[in-house]
């Protein structure tokens, strides 16, 4: 078994860190921001993260950067990883094409096998989030398309998964920039990127949502990470966000990451799951 659901207790992850990571703007966010970043404070963020995960039992290991695929810290995005194995995608943009072949090498290394592989349509890991051990949603906003989630419906079928398609606006990029399971019963999100039909799968599911403005979305403030146990990482400066969780009995680790999110990822897309119990 490696990845049940999405608020399990994390054991392993995959990242990479961001020593060639540029604000290429292919997204919303980067287009906000000069194109050189300081790379030194990229590290010593990407170095608290890893220390985070540490410190909460959480073993990481790493795809070593590459010059070629200056994206790969947002190690989320080559795919979703589910019990039997995972799901290897297809990124829209050429400048992470070379992370879909860094990336299967090394989930190869460490032994998760490819279960599914999106060959014709489109799909990036921040659009896929577990609602439950059997439940998918997929988002369908910038990077993902109709023909990816056709694909990985067909061939999350035969080992008893339910997908649900999410579409949303592509300025939000994907699922995670605008919603996120945070524990069982708990999301953070902006209400007005879901649709109708999608909240009240939430609602039957009895998932309450902790609701952002729409400008939490560009600042991560629905970025966060599940690690199990009623936990969650988060960004030291999701303030409200952060006393919201610890009212609903969540515990909060706070992580003062900033240069990074300047790319466009935050927390959530710098984590790939392998192993969650």
């Amino acid at each position: 078994m490696f990845v049940k659901n999405g608020t399990g207790v994390l054991k392993r992850v995959l990242l990479s860190k961001p020593q060639y990571l540029k604000a290429a703007p292919i997204n919303e966010i980067a287009r906000k921001w000069a194109l050189e970043l300081d790379v030194e404070k990229m590290l010593h963020e990407h170095e608290l993260v890893v220390k985070a995960y540490h410190d909460a039992g959480v073993e990481t290991e790493f795809l070593e950067p590459d010059a070629n695929r200056p994206n790969s810290v947002f190690a989320r995005d080559f795919g979703g990883c589910v019990r039997e194995g995972y799901i290897l995608g297809r990124f829209r943009e050429p400048l992470r094409f070379q992370e879909h072949t860094d990336y299967e090498r090394r989930m190869k290394e460490l032994g998760v096998p490819v279960i599914v592989e999106v060959k014709e349509g489109l799909f990036e890991g921040g659009d896929f989030m577990f609602l439950d051990e059997h439940t998918i949603a997929l988002g369908m906003f910038a990077r993902t398309d109709e023909k990816g989630f056709e694909e990985i419906k067909a061939g999350l079928a035969p080992y008893g998964y339910e997908v649900l398609p999410v579409p949303g606006p592509e300025a939000y990029l994907h699922l995670d920039m605008c919603f996120n399971l945070v524990d069982d019963h708990i999301a953070v999100a902006y209400p007005g990127a879901l649709t109708e039909d999608f909240k009240k799968e939430l609602a039957k599911r009895e998932i309450e949502i902790v609701p952002v403005p729409e400008e939490a979305i560009f600042a991560h403030g629905c970025n966060l990470q599940a690690i199990g146990d009623h936990r969650v990482l988060s960004l030291a400066r999701n303030t409200r966000v952060n006393e919201e969780l610890r009212k609903r009995g969540m515990t909060v680790i706070e992580l003062p990451v900033t240069e990074i999110l300047k790319a466009g990822g935050g927390p959530h897309c710098m984590t790939f799951p392998l192993l969650r119990e």
